[in-house]
């Protein structure tokens, strides 16, 4: 759980639907290989919409 984000220097997010039960390790492939980005950025968030 995100408690403080005043150390947050990015946050991207995810437009669309985006399946949540697939789990962490597959959003993280989204992440990295849809977008290009290092999902392990210090100081970056990513947010998903589900329904």
């Amino acid at each position: 759980m995100l408690n403080d984000a005043k150390d947050l220097q990015a946050v991207y997010i995810v437009c669309g639907y985006t399946d949540l039960r697939k789990g962490i390790d597959s959003l993280l492939n989204i992440i990295s290989q849809t977008y290009g980005m290092d999902p392990f950025q210090p100081g970056t968030l990513f947010m998903f919409c589900g329904r």
